[in-house]
């Protein structure tokens, strides 16, 4: 338990929410650097550098380093299909139990997972077991990443958002840039498809070594801002009513529709990405060294973005407009780049010549430079789909069910389009039907940035009604001007 802090009563603050609220003094000294918001979210990022991080540098192999990738699609099917259930309803797990023990349940299912596939490169005919992991995982991720964003969208000032997504998705991907690095060392030498036993115990000790980071964070309830606001504490109603806030964050924020389309393209590419490019033209040595340097990538790109958004010189409402420019031009230039070396091949042609290419061959360099725009593309995607939800709220109850949102429709769009890869369909179709969701996502979140974020979330326009700690649906009737 937390020491009471010292609370200011002499002046009152509006706190980056728009609302009247108490200014207490943070802790200074090592106790302060513990407590500080952006070591918490360094922490959080540390958990799911080790689990999440090193899941996308398995899947960021191609076939999870297997020969065969129809396992690992439908593996992926079984994550993404149970993660869409559970992240929808994963809000409301993490205001019931709290962050921490959600974060912690979450952090579980990875080692399950990439276990899964050493016991399939001992015995192959372990298909059903990784199948299984698969589906335990997708409900364990749903808890990981729901109670992931609220912790990091309300940990920081509305001014420091940009910062600490970017920070948060910097360190996150370092996890899968280790995950690819040892990938690398353990198969440099290597000419076949597959990775070594050695690769997938590395991770596995990895992995569990992010379940423990959990128990060092401290509760949210006692984390202080850098202005000196506290963060809202969620509520904790009966899961009734729990599940009713869900549907009353529809019913009063409804522009959050607006960015389904863009959550649900934002897992769609890795299939194209992963299996139907990194896995179908490259050797096991070259498609590390891909992994290694798409994962650098996401760091640049997420840190890119991240400090854009955060411009204090510049209103917010044109932060929004230039981060939603940029995605655009790097979604037609990855794919006009793409398109050119995709009529070159099908999913045909690759069967009937099993010889991939290596790093030393000739056209390599082209290739892998276009890998890397693909991880610049993602990180800056996934960063500022994060920042838009930040845009419109700052309570931390209300984010969890965004984020929750957020991973549901992103996973159904996974598991629609890596079942399709395990079903053969052509690679040419999953590649267009990744360019045009990605385009439409970019379409219907504009009239969204337009009407919703604005220079400052004022607390009245958040939401018209919220539940109180007693769990009644208190309405508001606010008269709204921009």
């Amino acid at each position: 338990m937390s020491e009471p802090m010292e609370k200011n009563t002499t002046t009152g603050s509006t706190s980056h929410s728009g609302s009247h609220e108490d200014v207490y003094t943070r802790p200074r000294g090592c106790r302060g650097l513990y407590r500080h918001p952006l070591t918490q979210v360094i922490m959080l990022s540390f958990v799911c550098f080790m689990c999440p991080g090193l899941f996308n540098a398995l899947n960021g192999l191609g076939g999870a380093g297997q020969v065969d990738t129809q396992t690992s699609a439908n593996a992926n099917t079984a994550v993404y299909s149970t993660f869409t259930v559970a992240a929808f309803f994963s809000g409301s797990v993490n205001n019931k139990l709290g962050s921490r023990n959600t974060l912690l349940l979450g952090s579980t299912g990875y080692a399950l997972y990439i276990g899964s596939f050493l016991a399939l490169n001992l015995h192959p005919d372990a298909g059903a077991f990784v199948i299984t992991a698969g589906a335990i995982l997708g409900i364990c991720a749903g808890l990981l990443w729901t109670a992931q964003g609220s912790l990091m969208l309300s940990y920081p000032t509305e001014q420091q958002k940009g910062l600490f997504i970017g920070v948060f998705w910097s360190i996150f991907n370092m996890g899968a840039v280790v995950g690819a690095s040892v990938s690398l060392g353990q198969n440099i030498y290597s000419t076949e498809n597959h990775v070594s036993d050695g690769t997938y115990i590395a991770f596995l000790v990895l992995t569990f070594s992010g379940v423990v980071i959990p128990f060092l964070m401290i509760d949210p309830k006692d984390m202080i801002r850098t202005d000196g606001t506290k963060i809202v504490t969620p509520r904790h109603p009966s899961w009734k009513k729990e599940f009713y806030g869900l549907w009353l964050t529809l019913r009063t924020d409804p522009m959050i529709l607006l960015l389904f389309p863009m959550f649900f393209a934002s897992n769609w590419f890795y299939t194209w990405q992963f299996n139907d490019y990194n896995d179908a033209l490259f050797n096991i040595r070259a498609r590390s060294l891909n992994n290694l340097v798409y994962w650098l990538a996401q760091i640049v790109g997420s840190l890119t973005i991240g400090f854009i958004l955060d411009q204090k010189y510049i209103s917010r409402r044109i932060r929004a407009f230039t981060g939603w420019a940029m995605l655009l031009v790097m979604v037609f230039t990855v794919h006009i780049w793409a398109y050119f070396y995709q009529i070159q091949y099908t999913r045909e042609s690759v069967l009937m010549n099993p010889k991939k290419m290596d790093i030393y061959e000739r056209g390599y360099a082209g290739k892998v430079m276009l890998y890397i725009f693909c991880g610049l593309l993602d990180a800056m995607w996934q960063t500022a789909a994060y920042w838009i939800m930040g845009a419109m709220s700052n309570d931390p109850a209300k984010l969890a069910h965004f984020t929750g949102f957020y991973k549901s429709i992103q996973s159904a769009g996974g598991a629609g389009v890596w079942r399709a890869d395990g079903a053969r369909i052509p690679y040419f179709n999953i590649f267009i039907s990744t360019w045009v969701l990605l385009v439409a996502g970019l379409v219907f979140a504009l009239p969204m940035i337009y009407l919703r974020v604005k220079d400052s979330t004022e607390y009245e326009d958040e939401t018209l009604s919220r539940m109180d700690a007693n769990n009644h649906v208190i309405t508001r009737n606010i008269s709204r001007s921009r």
